[in-house]
């Protein structure tokens, strides 16, 4: 999984946290459902050729012509996500206008929503019929495992307690371990110093940054159940273009916190209001090569936390106020976003959401 592609699913998890949330605390059942083959069930729109395979006898300056999608075409993506966006709005369902990749259908009685990542389903609601039935007419359109209720998704384990759900990837973080070749079982108190600011020209070039990247990749794919290292990560993530001895003295800084602490999990409370609060802070001034700011947030559905963020800010503020404001400008905009989200969950507020900042 590349950079992009790793970013992209930890904003998806911020949906998947915020339906299980509602989910759990509505007792809501959450199956999940595998598309096998996912990406050659697409139907190409437009002409497609490819050389033939080396495997097949061919007379020389012929190709072929694709009737379907194939693994490795820049379309399949796009093309199974229509063909299954076609199927599943024949049976009623509607395409989330604030994430596409959610489906809702919604009577006065009742409530099935559906989430779908690349060939991975959770579908959860109030109409156990409505869900049985949906999984009948997928599975006759499409190639599908039941997976039953739901225990593991995207290399997230998943627990069911009488508290609610745990996500935890305690097993992913061992796998960091392996890539990373850390024996040692040195342990650490904290992911990063304290008050510790990076250059890009601290200690000496490595000489193969290839470690470097995929270890901060594997990090950043962590932060989708460990809130408390994304600060840290985000240090780190500055310099995947050429990392020093310096930097990576920092991912192994994480990392030894990590060997302390893998039995982490997120609880998903099922006990817990519907009541949406955000906390907001800035870090001004603090990278040193460029002065930027960093903005800091997290925001509660209840007492589970949903969605948070460390980002640098992309201009300089000239004031810690200023920065102040920033983060509280973005806080704004996530929150504004999961309000929206919710109501098409069925969860609906009538009143402001309050915003905590730390001045």
């Amino acid at each position: 999984m590349d950079y992009e592609e790793t970013f992209a699913l930890v904003e998806k998890m911020t949906t998947i946290h915020t339906l299980i949330t509602v989910a759990s605390i509505r007792q809501w059942y959450i199956s999940q459902l595998d598309v096998k083959n996912t990406f050659l069930n697409g139907d190409l729109q437009k002409e497609v050729y490819m050389a033939p395979l080396p495997s097949i006898s061919h007379d020389s300056g012929y190709v072929c012509k694709l009737n379907k999608a194939l693994y490795g075409l820049k379309q399949a993506p796009r093309a199974w996500f229509e063909k299954l966006s076609i199927v599943i709005s024949s049976l009623d369902f509607v395409s989330n206008s604030h994430d596409s990749a959610l489906f809702i259908k919604c009577t006065d009685a009742c409530r099935i929503i559906l989430s779908l990542y690349v060939d991975d389903m959770i579908i959860t609601g109030d109409d156990i019929d409505g869900i049985l039935v949906l999984k009948t007419e997928l599975a006759r359109r499409f190639e599908m495992k039941d997976l039953g209720y739901l225990r593991y998704f995207l290399g997230i384990e998943v627990a069911y307690s009488l508290k609610g759900y745990l996500l935890s990837q305690s097993k992913y973080v061992a796998d960091i371990f392996e890539r990373a070749r850390l024996t040692e079982n040195k342990t650490i108190d904290t992911p990063i110093k304290v008050n510790a600011l990076y250059s890009s020209s601290d200690g000496l070039p490595l000489i193969d940054p290839t470690l470097y990247r995929i270890i901060v990749g594997s990090l950043v794919y962590l932060t989708i159940t460990r809130r408390d290292i994304p600060y840290a990560v985000h240090v780190v993530s500055q310099f995947v273009v050429s990392p020093t001895t310096v930097h990576w003295a920092a991912v192994l800084c994480i990392l030894r916190y990590l060997r302390g602490t893998d039995f982490q999990s997120l609880l998903l409370s099922s006990t817990s209001s519907l009541d949406l609060r955000a906390y907001s802070d800035a870090d001004h001034g603090s990278d040193p090569t460029d002065r930027k700011s960093v903005t800091g947030f997290c925001i509660f559905l209840g007492d589970s936390l949903i969605s948070w963020k460390s980002k640098k800010q992309s201009i300089v503020s000239q004031s810690s106020t200023e920065a102040e404001y920033r983060a509280m400008t973005s806080t704004t905009k996530e929150i504004v976003w999961l309000r929206w989200l919710l109501a098409d969950m069925g969860v609906f507020f009538s009143h402001p959401t309050p915003m905590y900042c730390d001045n």
